[in-house]
């Protein structure tokens, strides 16, 4: 089988091949839009678990699959807590099948409490050793993005204090990452789901990006949480463009595929690509319908927004 060809009629999706293994994988519906198995124009990026049904649990197996429906790119969150060979046998499955590494998270150990807002030492020496392993994660899967959530507030200090705090801590944290190449993506987390984050709003994560002032710490703006928080997606994608070097995906309410809640996701494609954005997208979201089924819809939903197709 050609790896790129996805067939458009009923029955096999492709043949993928496992550690040490074949594997037929069978489609329980048609998708029968043409040029199904494509690339995608954009780098609409799955997670593990996404296409387990089709793929099974091995993580090969998945890659294999989501490059043969015409993905071209993937992310991890948790990569940086996989062990080493295990993160070389998925960098070397995705070089094979030409997709991109997105971002994996840097910070676990410091991204749900107060870690940036009361300027304590500890907390600022455990973020940069983190910021150092992460280093070596990414030269060891390719990445070049790493998500970096700044914690919780500190209810007896002013915002204005916190932020000089948290800048204070990526500057530092950029000595370290500059020199890789590696990207830390700020991301701002929806009140709603995450109450009480230091970092919020587009404008926020505009205002202490320009103030570290470093090509390794810019926004990534995930649209589901930003729909929530303040709305008003392409205004904002346009305001604080300069900074975004990453996007993330989900529709709300709901955090599904797009076209399952209020979001214009064909519009808000359409217009990132306009002004030129070769980056990832993130596919950070559930799906709305379980099994092969929601598989299907899932690959139909981004056919249908993708505004190169």
């Amino acid at each position: 089988m050609n790896r790129r060809t996805f067939l458009t009629s009923t029955g096999a999706i492709g043949a993928a091949a496992t550690l040490g293994r074949a594997a037929t994988i069978k489609s329980s519906n048609s998708i029968s839009q043409s040029g199904q198995g494509a690339k995608f124009s954009m780098k609409f990026a799955p997670h593990f678990g996404m296409f387990r049904h089709h793929a099974g649990d091995d993580h090969i197996a998945q890659l294999e699959f989501a490059a043969d429906v015409g993905f071209t790119a993937w992310e991890d969150n948790g990569m940086a807590g996989r062990s080493t060979e295990d993160q070389k046998k998925l960098a070397s499955a995705m070089d094979r099948l030409g997709l991109e590494m997105g971002v994996f998270v840097l910070n676990m150990g410091t991204a749900w409490g107060p870690s940036f807002s009361r300027n304590n030492a500890d907390d600022r020496e455990k973020f940069l050793d983190e910021a150092r392993k992460a280093v070596e994660v990414a030269k060891r899967v390719n990445a070049q993005w790493t998500t970096v959530v700044l914690g919780t507030r500190e209810p007896r200090l002013d915002l204005s204090y916190q932020t000089s705090y948290a800048v204070d801590m990526l500057r530092r944290a950029c000595d370290i990452l500059e020199p890789s190449g590696l990207t830390m993506v700020l991301e701002p987390l929806n009140p709603r789901d995450h109450p009480n984050m230091l970092l919020a709003e587009m404008g926020h994560a505009y205002e202490i990006c320009r103030a570290v002032d470093s090509p390794s710490c810019k926004i990534l703006d995930d649209l589901y949480h930003q729909q929530i928080t303040e709305g008003n997606l392409i205004p904002n994608i346009d305001r604080a463009w300069d900074e975004i070097a990453y996007f993330q995906i989900g529709d709300n309410p709901g955090r599904r595929e797009p076209t399952t809640g209020e979001i214009n996701y064909h519009n808000v494609f359409k217009h990132i690509k306009s002004k030129g954005f070769a980056g990832i997208m993130g596919m950070e979201h559930g799906l709305s319908v379980g099994g092969k089924e929601g598989e299907v819809k899932l690959i139909e939903a981004y056919r249908s927004c993708d505004p190169g197709t």
